[in-house]
C-alpha cells in the first residue's frame, strides 16, 4: 500500500512545479525544433528547468497516462489570450529560419516583405506568425550575425581572453549560433569642450547600441542586473542578455589630466 501511494505523490509534485501554461510552451516548442536541448537553451519556462527535468516532462507527457490526462486538462482551461501569448513565444525552426537567411542584411525589408514570406511559405511557419514577428527575429538574426550574407567575427584568442568565466560563455555563445555581445570604447571629454553628457563628476561615456552610460568613478562593473546582484553598466538595457555573465567586467577609466 505504501508502494502505490508514492505515484500521485510523485504527479502532485510534478504538476506543481509544470504549469499549464509550461507544458503548452514545451509541446509547441517541441514540436517546432525537435530538438529538447534547444528547447531548454531557448525556451523561458516559469520555473528554470534544467535539461534533464524537460526531458523527463515530455516523455511523462507522452507516456504517462495519468500526468498527460491531468496536463491535458488543465491546458484546456487557458484562457485564449493566454494562449495566444503562449503561441507567440514558441522558438523559431530552422526551417523557418532558413527562410528568414535568405533576407539580405542590407536590402532594409519592410513589413510587406515578411508578410510576402508568410503567404508563400504557410506550410513552413507556425500558423501564429506574423509579419512583425518575422521582422523581430530577422532583426535579432541581424543583430547577432546569422544571416546568410554576414560574416561571423572570429572569437578572440590566447591573451584576448581575460579569464576562464569568459571564455565559458564564448563556448557557451557558440551553441547557441550568436556572437559576444561588442561594447563601445569610452569616450573621454576633450579638453576645453563642453557636452550636455558631462558634468563635473563624468569621466567618460560609455555610448551602447541603446543607451549611453556616463562614467562617474575610476572602476564600473558591467554585466546583468539582478536582484541580489547590482552593477554599473547593465548590458540587458541594450538587448538579449540570457547569455551575459551578471559580471561580466570591469571598466577602468582616467582622470583627465591624464
Amino acid at each position: 500500500q505504501m508502494q502505490k501511494s508514492k505515484q500521485p505523490l510523485q504527479v502532485t509534485k510534478d504538476l506543481g512545479r509544470w504549469k499549464p501554461a509550461d507544458d503548452l510552451l514545451l509541446i509547441n516548442a517541441v514540436l517546432q525544433t525537435n530538438d529538447l536541448t534547444s528547447v531548454h537553451l531557448g525556451v523561458k519556462f516559469s520555473c528554470r528547468f534544467n535539461l534533464r527535468e524537460i526531458q523527463e516532462r515530455w516523455y511523462a507527457l507522452l507516456y504517462d497516462p495519468i500526468i498527460s490526462k491531468l496536463a491535458c486538462q488543465a491546458m484546456r482551461q487557458l484562457h485564449p489570450e493566454a494562449i495566444a501569448a503562449i503561441q507567440s513565444k514558441v522558438l523559431f525552426s530552422k526551417a523557418e529560419e532558413q527562410l528568414l537567411n535568405k533576407v539580405g542584411s542590407t536590402s532594409q525589408p519592410t513589413l510587406d516583405t515578411f508578410q510576402e514570406l508568410l503567404h508563400k511559405h504557410p506550410d513552413v511557419f507556425y500558423p501564429s506568425r506574423t509579419a512583425k514577428a518575422l521582422q523581430l527575429h530577422w532583426q535579432l538574426m541581424k543583430q547577432y550575425y546569422l544571416l546568410e550574407d554576414q560574416t561571423v567575427q572570429p572569437l578572440p584568442k590566447g591573451d584576448q581572453v581575460l579569464n576562464f568565466s569568459d571564455a565559458e560563455d564564448m563556448l557557451d555563445d557558440s551553441k547557441l549560433k550568436s556572437v559576444c555581445l561588442s561594447v563601445l570604447p569610452l569616450t573621454p571629454l576633450p579638453p576645453g569642450m563642453s557636452s550636455p553628457d558631462f558634468d563635473s563628476q563624468t569621466l567618460a561615456v560609455l555610448r551602447g547600441r541603446m543607451v549611453r552610460y556616463l562614467m562617474r568613478s575610476r572602476e564600473i562593473t558591467l554585466g546583468r542586473a539582478t536582484k541580489d546582484n547590482q552593477i554599473d553598466v547593465d548590458l540587458a538595457l541594450e538587448g538579449p542578455a540570457w547569455k551575459i555573465s551578471r559580471k561580466q567586467g570591469i571598466g577602468r577609466g582616467w582622470s583627465r589630466g591624464d
